[in-house]
């Protein structure tokens, strides 16, 4: 690899403006000429426990870079906690963030000519902007991911904080007091099957987390060891010159989709794989989810599929497990972060047969997928729904829409009894356009669950989920609202049919009907008139094409 040393970038004579910034900012002469130059971009914010441990991670990993014979230059990018915004308008802002921080990793990156690439992460769409910024910069780029947090125990019941949200909802003043206090008793991702694990655990199969590290608990100091070889890795991988586009092919991909599918992992993993697909200018669509939905069956029962926290996943093996029992699944002649390829790699991972967090897929936890793809009139380009969070009840459902064009109206109407069995609540305006930022809905799918219409009642929007949702739910309807899609177009009382196996979404009104009602739709002014929610509705991919800023 021919490196920014190497071509004398810091050692010429005009270097010395470059050189003098360097030194006076610590480093010695003997680093900055002679030593690869490790961006650590260290997603470090004291506003939440999954980042909050960052700091003590990024010095193992600078650590590992000093003892390999790299230079570290740590850097911060933004960092948020989405549930502390759960069920307030800024929600919006998070899949946003996800384009900004690989921005601001982009930004650092080039003005400073790093060799390679360390990226500190654990949260839901930070993970997920870190593994753009590795595609887009295509330099060697590995990601640390902070760990899941332990399980609280409250009252001797294991308890996480989607907890919290129906004690709210049901005003259990007592109740809730005492789940404050035990819910969240570590650092770490929340332990559930959230957007944050699912893509720490998806950071292995794409080759951006070094194997059997993903889901290390935050609070087991193997963490950190870990991350101090995470570390003198880099600097090797910079050594050999391996980029992120040599390891991460079309193949890598839909292993990923595969594991995504086996775990039940978070619906946003959608988004952020055909993003990545787009950075990489791999074709993947979201077709490919539909067929291979098909073929895999989800094998984990990590929260809310399950009883299980990613604690547990992890202490059965996490994801070599996962990958090892769909071995007769996945792409084997594929790479690997260790050089070797994906077969070769299993050869010698073994599985606890007896375990019931990890299955094989001849005793699957559930007989169908993690994710499915919906299509039909009301969603011709795609929805998605997480079936092993549906009632068995709800896997085939008809009823009458009632309809919203904000969420906030949606929760007013269950907490006001409007809702009854049967309903079929539309909430739109809320995707990548229309909300901007394509919002998470948790008010409203909360609201269903305290007030028990959770089995009875079904949702369906332009907007997203959080991983820690479960019932009916459906969401990334595109096109969205604010595009004009079928949503826009329906009224209270149309009748809609949902078949979860058949991946049908169909609206029973005529295509006449429907070519008259969008004759007289006119689009909504938008919500948000400045600021970086209107740049991103003005320039964002549709969600079925990962809903990303893409290029201008």
């Amino acid at each position: 690899m021919t490196n920014q040393n190497d071509n004398f970038y810091w050692n010429d004579p005009k270097g010395s403006p470059r050189r003098v910034m360097y030194k006076a900012a610590g480093l010695s002469d003997v680093d900055i000429r002679t030593k690869l130059h490790i961006g650590i971009a260290n997603s470090f914010m004291e506003g939440s426990p999954g980042t909050a441990h960052l700091r003590h991670i990024a010095e193992a990993v600078k650590q590992g870079v000093w003892a390999a014979g790299g230079m570290p230059v740590e850097f911060g990018i933004p960092a948020t906690c989405g549930n502390v915004s759960n069920g307030a308008e800024e929600i919006k802002y998070e899949l946003v963030a996800r384009d900004v921080v690989a921005m601001s990793v982009e930004f650092v990156t080039k003005v400073h000519h790093f060799d390679a690439l360390i990226i500190l992460a654990s949260c839901d769409n930070i993970i997920a902007g870190g593994y753009l910024a590795a595609a887009r910069l295509d330099i060697p780029t590995i990601i640390v991911t902070g760990g899941s947090m332990q399980t609280g125990n409250c009252c001797g019941k294991s308890v996480v904080a989607a907890d919290l949200d129906i004690a709210v909802l049901k005003d259990d003043i007592e109740g809730l007091n005492l789940l404050e206090e035990s819910v969240c008793p570590s650092y770490g991702a929340c332990p559930s099957m959230g957007t944050a694990n699912t893509m720490q655990i998806l950071g292995e199969v794409l080759n951006l987390v070094l194997p059997g590290t993903a889901s290390i608990p935050a609070a087991d100091n193997l963490k950190l060891r870990k991350s101090r070889e995470a570390g003198s890795f880099i600097v090797d991988l910079a050594k050999r010159g391996i980029k992120p586009s040599e390891l991460i092919t079309k193949e890598v991909l839909r292993n990923a989709i595969m594991v995504d599918m086996a775990i039940a992992g978070s619906t946003n993993a959608v988004l952020h794989i055909l993003t990545m697909a787009i950075e990489l200018d791999l074709d993947i669509t979201i077709d490919d989810f539909d067929r291979l939905s098909d073929q895999i069956k989800c094998i984990s029962g990590v929260i809310p599929s399950g009883p299980y926290s990613v604690i547990d996943f992890y202490n059965a093996g996490g994801v070599l497990s996962v990958m090892k029992q769909l071995e007769t699944k996945l792409y084997l002649d594929v790479p690997t972060l260790l050089g070797c390829n994906l077969k070769e790699l299993l050869t010698n991972v073994k599985v606890d047969e007896k375990s019931d967090v990890i299955r094989s897929l001849s005793n699957p936890y559930y007989e169908k997928p993690g994710l499915k793809i919906l299509k039909g009139n009301l969603s011709v380009c795609g929805a998605i729904v997480r079936p092993t969070g549906v009632p068995d009840a709800m896997s085939h459902f008809k009823g009458k829409a009632k309809t919203f064009n904000h969420e906030l109206l949606a929760f007013q109407a269950i907490e006001s009894g409007k809702i009854k069995p049967g309903d079929i609540m539309i909430i739109r305006y809320e995707g990548c356009k229309g909300a901007p930022g394509m919002k998470e809905i948790m008010l409203a799918t909360d609201a269903l669950v305290a007030k028990g219409l959770d089995n009875s009642v079904g949702l369906i929007t332009d907007a997203r989920f959080s991983g820690f949702n479960h019932g009916a739910i459906i969401g990334h309807v595109s096109p969205e609202a604010y595009e004009g899609g079928t949503i826009a177009l329906v009224e209270d009382g149309d009748l809609i049919e949902v078949d979860i196996p058949k991946g049908l979404i169909h609206l029973d009104v005529t295509d006449e009907i429907l070519a008259e009602r969008k004759r007289n739709w006119t689009r909504p002014e938008p919500k948000v008139k400045k600021g970086v929610l209107t740049t991103y509705a003005n320039t964002c991919r549709p969600a079925h094409e990962g809903g990303a800023i893409q290029d201008w």
